[in-house]
């Protein structure tokens, strides 16, 4: 079993930065491969990115490549999504999802641990 724990969520500008943090416990991430995953009001939940733990291997929504990169700290077993030049539509609520290692990493019902959501608000 895989508990994971979001933080970091909160208001910012338009043009700012964010950082959010995805804590794991009850497992190591090593087998696994975490996505990030967020759900605007009226809106679909849709794939933002995924990072496969043991290679490290990243991949992104077009809709935020460039300005958000999935990171890891092996030690804390946490990964991160760094926001930079966030936009009024990247407003939702955030979820980071574990799921094993294999298959795709953009279809959230592939993915078996969820995190609770941290909210995102981006002002223009």
């Amino acid at each position: 079993q895989v508990q994971l724990v979001e933080s970091g969520g909160g208001l910012v500008q338009a043009g700012g930065s964010l950082r959010l943090s995805c804590a794991a416990s009850g497992r190591t991430f090593s087998n696994y491969a975490v996505g990030w995953f967020r759900q605007a009001p009226g809106n679909e939940r849709e794939f933002v990115g995924a990072l496969r733990w043991r290679s490290g291997n990243t991949y992104y929504a077009d809709s935020v490549k460039g300005r958000f990169t999935i990171s890891r700290d092996n030690a804390k077993n946490t990964v991160y999504l760094q926001m930079n030049s966030v936009k009024p539509q990247d407003t939702a609520v955030y979820y980071c999802a574990a799921k094993l290692d294999y298959g795709n990493w953009d279809v959230d019902s592939l993915y078996d641990y969820w995190g609770q959501g941290t909210q995102v608000t981006v002002s223009s």
